[in-house]
């Protein structure tokens, strides 16, 4: 086959052929630049649009189930939405799996991935950029004393200042009437409460 009909070929093939061609072509070049360990996850856990967002209850079998149907149910693998970072109930037993890879390890692949810029293929977890950012959006630093109304609980004389300095003003206010008392009495003399 010559230039000539390879280019006829291709101009026969619709456009969206056309795309799907040249996307599997992106996926190999992208999959000689990804690590092993993001490789084999997609290996494993091909990018799909239908990962689950949060812990998976599959429907219990009901009836007397074949003996496949059991082993296929006992499998998180079987669903097609399984999400590897997340839990899973086992539908015959009602016993949850943990996730298959621990926190760690999903935030190492989500770092990896994002530096080569496959990080919207992975599933849903919250080790995900945009998750934290929305999810910092949504609850704040979390911090104890930065929402409205809170305060930092501080050192004591932090959070006595504010009455005293609130004390020592009105004893100025109130300074010249004390002096002429004083005066009034002796300089001291018969004086019970002695100004602080």
């Amino acid at each position: 086959m010559d230039d000539q009909e390879t280019i006829d070929a291709m101009h026969s093939i619709t456009g969206e052929m056309y795309n799907e061609i040249k996307a599997i072509e992106l996926g190999n070049e992208l999959g000689k630049t990804l690590p092993p360990v993001l490789l084999e996850f997609f290996r494993r856990f091909p990018p799909s649009d239908s990962y689950a967002t949060g812990p998976q209850r599959p429907a219990r079998l009901t009836g007397n189930p074949k003996p496949t149907e059991i082993l296929l149910a006992c499998t998180p693998l079987a669903d097609p939405t399984y999400n590897p970072f997340q839990t899973w109930k086992n539908p015959i037993t009602g016993r949850w799996r943990p996730p298959m890879f621990s926190l760690r390890r999903q935030a190492e692949l989500v770092k990896k991935a994002v530096n080569y810029g496959v990080a919207e293929l992975l599933p849903h977890t919250n080790k995900l950029p945009w998750v934290k950012a929305q999810k910092r959006e949504e609850q704040g630093l979390r911090v104890k004393g930065t929402g409205v109304g809170e305060k930092v609980k501080g050192k004591a004389w932090e959070r006595t200042v504010k009455g005293r300095l609130e004390k020592r003003r009105r004893a100025m206010l109130e300074m010249p009437k004390l002096v002429q008392q004083w005066k009034q009495r002796g300089h001291g003399r018969g004086w019970k409460k002695w100004p602080k």
